[in-house]
């Protein structure tokens, strides 16, 4: 297995696995933003990110999201976006759940 450092922990990376949630960087947001802009309805602001290499890419951003209407209240959600290997395609979302407690 493959060790990586980030920042000042160490983490082990899994071939195949997903990494462990972590704040959201400048490129994963910019990503996240394009394949959500022409959604409608619903604001979604990621907060954490996990991913996994595969044929491309694959993220789960945990999210807090809100309908777009007055006082409409805020809850979480995970967006599954699936970016392809460049060349083979754009990047879109694969599934949006709405997380209960």
């Amino acid at each position: 297995m493959e060790t990586k450092t980030k920042k000042e922990t160490t983490e082990e990376v899994i071939p195949g696995a997903y990494t462990p949630f972590h704040c959201v960087s400048e490129q994963e947001k910019n990503l996240f933003e394009k394949v959500i802009k022409n959604l409608q309805g619903v604001k979604y602001d990621p907060v954490l990110v996990s991913s996994q290499l595969v044929a491309g890419t694959n993220y789960k951003f945990f999210c807090n999201a809100k309908i777009v209407y007055p006082d409409a209240p805020w809850y979480t959600a995970m967006v599954m976006i699936f970016e392809p290997l460049p060349g083979k395609g754009e990047p879109y979302v694969t599934e949006i759940k709405k997380i209960t407690y």
